[in-house]
């Protein structure tokens, strides 16, 4: 893999919009980027992170030198060109809990499967004040049936940037941190029961939450 432009491993249209992401983050949002050295170079694995922004998924994405998966609700696919570039780029339909959609899970567990990587947001949808809230047991189902590496990350700035509500604000500096990895036997009891998903959860979101934003040098 090219680690000047990763872009040329990933189908081209993902590549594409993959290496756009990139210019404009680094252009109109550059912060500090911490942690890469903690994304698998091959096999499946999840990144898992908070949710402020609609600008979370292209930003962090794009900070990750291979092709992931991304989960958007199925509202979005309205025909037309949306819908072919969200199939494109291989965005898998989802209803608003995503741990209660059954096709939506088997895509992701396929995914895997084939060794692919995959981003989730363990809230579930936009802070609505740029606060960490409390995550939802979809991520941890997915963890649990997966049995994969779980990066956690961490978005600073990305709320001032263009939060729920808010106008987008360029010039904004966004911050991403990644954190060392969790696998099954951090995150997975199946001792817990029917709190088995839920507790995955927290583990998982407890690491969120310990990231620490990175010092931004003063020019």
């Amino acid at each position: 893999m090219s680690k000047a432009f990763p872009q040329v491993e990933m189908e081209p249209v993902y590549g594409f919009c993959h290496y756009i992401a990139t210019v404009i983050y680094g252009m109109c949002f550059r912060g500090e980027i911490t942690g890469l050295q903690h994304l698998p170079t091959d096999g499946p694995f999840m990144v898992a992170a908070n949710h402020a922004s609609f600008l979370d998924p292209p930003f962090i994405g794009c900070q990750v030198p291979r092709q992931i998966a991304y989960f958007a609700r199925k509202t979005l696919w309205k025909g037309g060109l949306a819908s072919w570039w969200l199939d494109t780029v291989g965005t898998i339909p989802v209803d608003r809990d995503g741990g209660q959609d059954v096709s939506a899970i088997k895509r992701v567990l396929k995914s895997l499967k084939d060794g692919k990587g995959l981003i989730l947001f363990p809230e579930g949808t936009r802070s609505p004040d740029g606060e960490l809230h409390p995550p939802k047991s979809g991520v941890g189902l997915i963890a649990c049936r997966a049995g994969v590496p779980v990066v956690p990350a961490r978005i600073f700035g990305s709320f001032a940037a263009y939060g729920k509500n808010r106008p987008l604000r360029l010039g904004t500096p966004v911050s991403i941190v990644f954190g060392a990895p969790l696998y099954p036997d951090e995150y997975d009891d199946p001792t817990a029961g029917k709190a088995r998903y839920q507790t995955a959860s927290s583990r998982i979101f407890e690491r969120i939450t310990a990231l620490r934003a990175p010092e931004i040098p003063v020019l």
